[in-house]
């Protein structure tokens, strides 16, 4: 939609296929149904790339502050939450009547419940089969997105049109995702799900501040999304609970101040109950604080605070709210998205090897990639 706008506005004659029922559907899902349409912090350092310098130029051209501007036009009420996250006021929906209305006003067609049956170079450009005819164009952008949600209809038509002609596709794996656990560290941890609590989760020299959220199925939560974009399989994980306090200094106090409560009661103070709880009956601790060596405290804090775990896996493209890899930049112009050998197909969005962290970024991505394609198609 957004490539459509820009090249409807370049007086180019545009036409949108899609085979879903409805436009924008994740769009509309997104945000808890209000839309994290951007984040004003998008820099190329927020995305992963096998060339995280591809991003930079559609980025630059195309800012959050040009997307806001687009929506303060519409009337579009938001509001920004933490970390630079901008949501709609009211509904996800806005966003999409906005870009309909954009699309309208340069009059770009919109075909629906439209299948694609086959792609071919022609005389002029490209030959489109679909379920309702065929279409004939100069120029073809391909925005079909990547695996992620496919019960919303999401597939791999992106990358087979990408290998159809002749173009690189990197292995795609979920993104954004939440991580399982073997079924032996998932029984021990059962009595934590849907507990949720601040923490930073690191891998390697990535971390990642935010709310980790503990599930029947494993981990997740802001923390446990963003660090699953960077996690291999066979790879650990470090959770670090109430990253801003120091828990081993806080068992220290409590044990001066009233050294006859209990590690779980202390630990309890500052973390949920019932992960006090699972941490003391871990660690095999008990008896009053007054009777516990300071070793037994200090191993309770790193228990918290360098708890690691290793994953077994991801809930993978059903939960997964990107699509990691997919097309290589090697074969594209970074100014157009223009693939470089094969003249007017261009491909943007999400089946580009480009990935945003959680929270607006991906959006932007659409955004930015989309309009440099609408630009120069």
């Amino acid at each position: 939609m957004m490539a459509a706008i820009r090249a409807g506005k370049r007086g180019r004659s545009v036409v949108v296929i899609d085979h879903a029922k409805a436009p924008g559907e994740k769009i509309r899902i997104s945000g808890g149904g209000r839309c994290n349409f951007t984040n004003i912090h998008a820099e190329p350092k927020s995305f992963l790339s096998a060339n995280p310098h591809f991003c930079k130029s559609a980025l630059a051209r195309f800012t959050p502050a040009d997307f806001i501007a687009m929506v303060d036009r519409h009337g579009i009420a938001w509001h920004e939450k933490t970390l630079g996250q901008l949501f709609c006021d009211d509904s996800a929906k806005d966003i999409i009547r906005m870009l309909l209305d954009e699309m309208r006003a340069v009059g770009a067609g919109l075909h629906l419940g439209t299948e694609i049956s086959g792609v071919e170079r022609s005389e002029t450009g490209f030959h489109v089969s679909t379920g309702e005819g065929f279409y004939e164009a100069s120029s073809l952008i391909v925005a079909t997105g990547g695996k992620s949600i496919p019960k919303m209809g999401a597939t791999g038509f992106a990358y087979r049109l990408a290998e159809q002609f002749g173009l690189a596709v990197l292995e795609t794996r979920p993104g954004l995702v939440p991580l399982t656990l073997d079924p032996g560290l998932l029984a021990s941890i059962a009595p934590l799900a849907g507990i949720s609590a601040p923490a930073e989760i690191r891998h390697g020299r990535t971390a990642f501040r935010e709310a980790l959220l503990f599930t029947h199925r494993g981990l997740s939560g802001p923390a446990i999304l963003q660090i699953s974009s960077y996690w291999r399989e066979g790879n650990e994980i470090v959770v670090v609970v109430e990253p801003d306090i120091d828990i081993s200094a806080h068992l220290k106090t409590a044990k001066q101040l009233n050294g006859r409560q209990s590690a779980q009661t202390a630990l309890g103070e500052i973390l949920p109950k019932r992960l006090a709880q699972f941490l003391v009956e871990r660690e095999k601790i008990a008896g009053n604080m007054a009777d516990l060596p300071d070793k037994a405290l200090q191993r309770l804090a790193a228990g918290a605070q360098n708890w690691i775990i290793k994953p077994s896996g991801s809930e993978g493209y059903r939960t997964a709210e990107v699509t990691l890899g997919g097309i290589d930049t090697a074969a594209l112009d970074s100014r157009s998205m223009e693939t470089k050998t094969v003249p007017g197909l261009y491909f943007v969005g999400e089946c580009v090897d480009v990935t945003g962290w959680l929270g607006g970024y991906n959006f932007q991505w659409a955004w930015a990639s989309g309009f440099a394609a609408g630009e120069c198609a």
